[in-house]
């Protein structure tokens, strides 16, 4: 290194350590990582609500045969690459700097943000595009949610580390509703505006994080766990593409589970994650060191994460359905504008999270997490106990009131958790940690979502189809076209009430509806048939996917019980060692 090269390197880390000392460095750290935080989950929900304006806009129709799996990707790609990568881009910023790393992920998001607004093609082809460069958008998401977390942590002292990741934290899972607001606002006015509107957000953020934020964790220069990396890729994007295929429908099934190819795909995901498992116990610098699951404030809280996010995951799209394919239109809303109304009725459940979180984290702080996380974790099987008894036609301010205390019992677990995860990993390996609690809140979201799915349409295949049969003939369809309806797998008749379509009008079809009487194809496409018409069979379907909801819950109550009293890393203090040949050495 030549002497100029030096000179500014040393004035560079002076000016760090003298940014870095200062009392406020620690809320500049939490506020940009934060922002990273709602905004990469803000974009993981975003498209949800927009997807009819985006289909649109490309020029297809996701129910017609061969596009649920584009519908499918769409969603859940960015989902699967952000589980996927945050414990190898956790495990780079441990060994090549958190900061560096955080920084570059603003920057990859941006970049494809734009892209994702500027696809001139439609048809399958716009939507492969779109795709695409949301997974290589879920590669900068996934930078910045790997490291967020253990730059706080490397910021705040362990008695502020609860309120500082709590306030991370509950942002991040608010980012996951606002997400469907923003979608339902901005997708009508143009669908490109969805991915546009982070743009800002990601440029202003790239520039302050590298302008203000500073390396202040242990760096662990080592080599790259190439097989450790690869294996556990390939593993989990295998399960991960099972489950979003075992949701489609196969073969005349109503779901793919039997599917040879979602058979191998299970099966060789498992088979790759053992092969992560022992080559990690093998190499001398692994990805990720599973002695840190014998730490049991570790274990135990990854473990109540991963099942609060399977009760938590799918939660979203079955409210999502249940407003928009039942309630909104009974009380008066058109199929259209349920999207964005969906969004605002569930904003109670956001109200929990931002009240309760901070609060709950600044006290993990003094008390520990148990009580927190065990309470809120019990709070949240009781509110899905109360969504399953409220009828399908509820009273709004009771299914308010029920989604609030869900916020609640979510926030008080969610921050003093992760708080105990952090605090309970070596500093060096704070980065890798934080990558892996959030793989296993981002996988059991992939996974919530095809468990939620399959419950649901396993209690829809019971009695739709003969609901749907019935119904259709007594408004005078015609038999070979009501029996064609009543036919499609119930995943169609899901996907038409998430996506906000006139669910009769789409799955019919305008050529039978002009064989029917203009009285009863009105009544047809109207906003009371189809909600009454599927609120039996949804009833059963959602007494099912809430009881593994109260299930999973319950369970990670046990967890955070077992996660033993208040712990907190602490590295072992080496004695110093007196140089002078004259020494003699201490006394036993």
């Amino acid at each position: 290194m030549t002497p100029s090269v030096s000179g500014r390197v040393q004035r560079r880390q002076a000016r760090a350590a003298v940014a870095t000392a200062s009392p406020y460095y620690k809320w500049i750290a939490l506020s940009n990582t934060t922002l990273g935080v709602l905004m990469a989950t803000i974009d993981g929900s975003i498209v949800l609500i927009a997807l009819p304006d985006i289909f649109r806009g490309v020029g297809i129709n996701p129910l017609e045969p061969g596009n649920t799996g584009l519908l499918l990707w769409l969603i859940m790609g960015y989902l699967v690459v952000t589980a996927v990568l945050v414990v190898s881009f956790g495990r780079l910023g441990d060994m090549f700097g958190r900061v560096a790393t955080y920084n570059a992920g603003f920057a990859v998001f941006s970049v494809f943000s734009v892209l994702l607004s500027v696809t001139w093609m439609h048809g399958s082809a716009g939507v492969l595009w779109l795709t695409v460069m949301r997974i290589f958008q879920g590669v900068g998401g996934a930078m910045l949610m790997a490291n967020s977390n253990a730059i706080i942590t490397d910021a705040f002292p362990v008695d502020q580390r609860g309120l500082a990741l709590g306030l991370n934290q509950v942002a991040g899972i608010a980012g996951t509703f606002l997400g469907l607001l923003l979608g339902g606002v901005l997708g009508p006015i143009d669908w490109r505006w969805v991915f546009l509107v982070s743009v800002p957000v990601g440029v202003f953020g790239t520039v302050w994080a590298y302008l203000k934020l500073h390396d202040t964790g242990v760096r662990q220069p080592a080599r790259l766990d190439w097989w450790g990396n690869l294996s556990f890729a390939v593993g989990l994007i295998a399960i991960l593409a099972g489950i979003t295929y075992g949701i489609q429908p196969y073969r005349g099934h109503t779901m793919g589970w039997a599917s040879p190819l979602v058979l191998a795909l299970m099966g060789g995901g498992v088979l790759m994650l053992a092969i992560f498992c022992v080559a990690e116990t093998k190499v001398a610098e692994p990805m990720f060191r599973l002695t840190l699951f014998r730490v049991r404030s570790f274990s135990a809280g990854n473990v109540a994460n991963l099942l609060a996010s399977l009760g938590r995951g799918g939660l979203m799209f079955i409210l999502i359905i249940w407003l928009q394919g039942i309630w909104l239109p009974q009380h008066g809303y058109s199929f259209e504008s349920t999207p964005l109304w969906a969004g605002i009725y569930m904003l109670p459940l956001t109200a929990g999270f931002l009240i309760v979180g901070p609060v709950s984290g600044a006290l993990s702080d003094r008390f520990g997490a148990r009580t927190f996380a065990t309470g809120g974790m019990i709070l949240a099987a009781g509110s899905f106990v109360l969504l399953a008894l409220l009828p399908v036609n509820f009273t709004y301010w009771q299914f308010a009131l029920v989604l609030l205390l869900n916020g609640i019992g979510m926030g008080l677990f969610s921050s003093p958790n992760r708080a105990s995860i952090m605090n309970s990993v070596p500093p060096d390996q704070r980065g890798v940690g934080a990558g892996m609690s959030t793989t296993f809140q981002n996988a059991a979201m992939v996974l919530s979502i095809g468990i939620f799915f399959s419950l649901m349409i396993s209690g829809l295949t019971a009695s739709l189809p003969h609901t749907m049969f019935d119904g259709l003939i007594t408004q005078g369809v015609p038999t070979a076209d009501a029996a064609r309806v009543a036919a499609l797998p119930p995943v169609s008749v899901l996907f038409a009430s998430l996506l906000g379509y006139n669910p009769v009008q789409t799955l019919l079809g305008p050529a039978a509806l002009h064989q029917v009487p203009a009285g009863h194809a009105a009544y047809l496409t109207g906003r009371s048939f189809f909600p009454v018409l599927i609120s039996g069979p949804f009833s059963h379907g959602l007494t099912i996917a809430f009881g593994f909801a109260v299930s999973a819950c319950l369970i990670a109550a046990l967890a955070s019980l077992l996660r033993g009293g208040k712990y907190t890393h602490i590295e072992p203090r080496l004695q110093p060692v007196d140089p002078s040949p004259t020494a003699q050495p201490a006394a036993p």
